[in-house]
């Protein structure tokens, strides 16, 4: 490692904030993203709610949709229930689809959850929707993925969607401003470590 004197490192930060400052002045874009969390990682939902807490900060109203895990009480329903002003937080599956084996109340309860993601969408009240778990749905074509692509693109210019869940279609990630891959490196899963509250639940 080079060793700089303290005018040396001054100069160098000095020149990285100009060059950042020069790249800042050409983004001057302000829209509403759709967003995208898959992969096999840990942190989807964890990343997304962060988004929901940091729109609450700025007084913005936040609708909350869970697909798979309205059967298990969560700790963000908790917290979110508290500020109920600011998030609609509505947790409408009954688990993943190998706890329920019922493949048609499935589609029918995610049929539901989908229809209130889209009114939530349509809404002008809100600034934000999250439709956590979405992909999952998807993925079991439990719902037609050009629908939902048609309806998330075709919403208000400064609203913002996302969607969370393993394995985005690839329509969906295209018609995306932002998409996220969590990567598994290591999870306690694996050894033996079961779901703890607080950390995944």
């Amino acid at each position: 490692m080079i060793e700089r004197t303290p005018e040396q490192h001054a100069e160098k930060m000095k020149k990285k904030q100009a060059a950042h400052d020069k790249i800042m002045a050409t983004k001057t874009q302000e829209k509403g993203l759709l967003i995208v969390h898959t992969g096999k990682g840990k942190g989807k939902t964890t990343a997304a709610l962060g988004m929901v807490v940091r729109a609450i900060g700025h007084g913005k109203k936040v609708g909350v949709v869970q697909f798979v895990k309205g059967a298990m009480t969560t700790g963000e329903k908790a917290v979110f229930d508290a500020f109920r002003d600011h998030v609609t937080f509505k947790p409408m599956g009954e688990g993943f689809t190998w706890n329920t084996q019922d493949k048609t109340r499935d589609i029918a309860l995610a049929r539901e959850a989908w229809e209130e993601v889209k009114r939530m969408i349509a809404d002008p009240a809100y600034a934000m929707v999250l439709a956590d778990e979405l992909n999952i749905v998807l993925r079991y074509d439990y719902l037609p993925v050009d629908e939902v692509v048609a309806a998330v693109t075709d919403r208000d210019e400064m609203k913002h969607v996302i969607i969370t869940g393993r394995n985005a279609p690839e329509a969906l990630m295209e018609a995306a401003d932002l998409v996220t891959e969590m990567t598994l490196i290591k999870h306690p899963f694996r050894s033996g470590v079961k779901a703890q509250a607080g950390i995944e639940y």
